[in-house]
């Protein structure tokens, strides 16, 4: 079964070559989606990229139940990657992270209520500010619009 949370997930971990074709599937399986990446060590940096990139290809509505679901679920993500620590820069740790941001039902083939969700993956690495002092990680948030 194909759910909103593992599109997600692979739209984040998939390589720059693979994700042409995954977007294209995603979009024929009645999702909408958009992908970016981000580095920063303060978590507003990170929330205001992802929140950047929805806004940009109007994947939500204005207003505030779909600007208050996105951001529950990029802070539900968030603790993931940083092991429920929501601190970068203070102690020293900086990321690099690719994001998905998924919209649609929560597993397909879709119940038909409309019933309409969103899935935020980040995908990354955390560490140190130098240069092979990093750890893969990996979040996911999922909240109902």
């Amino acid at each position: 079964m194909q759910t909103i949370g593992r599109v997600a997930i692979k739209l984040a971990v998939a390589d720059k070559e693979e994700l042409p074709s995954l977007l294209a599937g995603v979009v024929r399986s009645g999702y909408r989606a958009v992908v970016g990446k981000v580095g920063s060590m303060t978590a507003e940096k990170i929330v205001a990229a992802v929140e950047t990139a929805v806004q940009r290809e109007e994947l939500l509505e204005d207003g505030y139940r779909h600007v208050h679901s996105l951001y529950h679920a990029i802070i539900e993500a968030f603790y993931g990657v940083c092991r429920g620590q929501l601190e970068l820069g203070q102690i020293l740790r900086t990321v690099g992270l690719n994001f998905a941001v998924v919209r649609g039902p929560r597993a397909l083939p879709a119940e038909g209520n409309g019933d309409e969700w969103l899935a935020v993956a980040l995908y990354g690495t955390i560490g140190a500010p130098r240069k092979g002092f990093e750890h893969e990680v990996i979040g996911l948030g999922i909240n109902h619009l």
